[in-house]
């Protein structure tokens, strides 16, 4: 996956986060960094592939975040 992952500490929900800030929405969670990024991308599979499904654009990846 080509799409920029942000990756951070939850203590509100325990957890590692992961999200993929040009897919709107996208996030997965999990109690280790891995299985957070695992559960990410295939999360964004599933976010892209439903796009695509729908007729919906899916965001060309940018690489590094350009508006932080």
């Amino acid at each position: 996956m080509k799409y920029e992952i942000i990756l951070y500490w939850s203590d509100e929900d325990g957890a590692y986060i992961a999200e993929v800030p040009e897919l709107a929405g996208c996030m997965a969670d999990g109690p280790t960094a891995k299985e957070a990024l695992h559960n990410v991308e295939q999360i964004a599979q599933e976010w892209i592939d439903t796009a695509q499904e729908l007729g919906r654009e899916v965001p060309e990846p940018k690489g590094r975040l350009r508006y932080a």
